[in-house]
């Protein structure tokens, strides 16, 4: 599905597991497409993320990456470029009885960091539903501020600068 390999950022989740992204493959999918989050937040990302998958698949815009803490799949999370040189994060679902112990902020600043270190990243951008306050508090805890813009009915925000490099 992706020739991403190993992406490594060194951080860990709040019980000490290595936080990585890896691509998605033959040996991991399965465990990708049924992460599922928490019922209660269906209303801001997929049921299941087989459904970002399927866009990673069909479209030519986004690429898949399976979260990790230690060797589980945890979550999913993709990336895609835009034409004006940003990066954008989207689809980021942490399996439900995995949430609160940092996986989510762990994958962000490993995704953001590759990304960053991309040739001609001029910005990295993602949307939330303005609902998911849980969602906002962890992206501003993280240094993404408001553009003012919106992504059909979502906030978009970008990481503010300087980008790691």
């Amino acid at each position: 599905m992706t020739d991403h390999g190993l992406i490594d950022h060194g951080l860990t989740d709040r019980t000490g597991r290595h936080v990585t992204l890896r691509g998605v493959d033959g040996d991991n999918w399965r465990a990708v497409a049924d992460i599922a989050p928490l019922d209660g937040q269906r209303d801001h990302v997929a049921a299941l993320a087989g459904r970002y998958l399927l866009l990673s698949l069909y479209e030519d815009t986004w690429h898949s990456l399976a979260v990790y803490g230690d060797d589980t799949v945890t979550g999913h999370v993709m990336w895609a470029r835009d034409d004006d040189g940003s990066y954008w994060i989207g689809g980021m679902v942490v399996d439900g009885p995995e949430q609160g112990k940092g996986l989510g902020r762990a994958a962000v600043r490993t995704l953001t960091g590759w990304l960053a270190r991309r040739d001609g990243c001029e910005a990295i951008r993602l949307s939330y539903d303005p609902a998911n306050t849980v969602a906002g508090s962890l992206y501003a805890s993280l240094g993404f501020r408001p553009t003012g813009a919106r992504e059909d009915d979502e906030v978009v925000v970008e990481l503010a600068a300087p980008l790691v490099r």
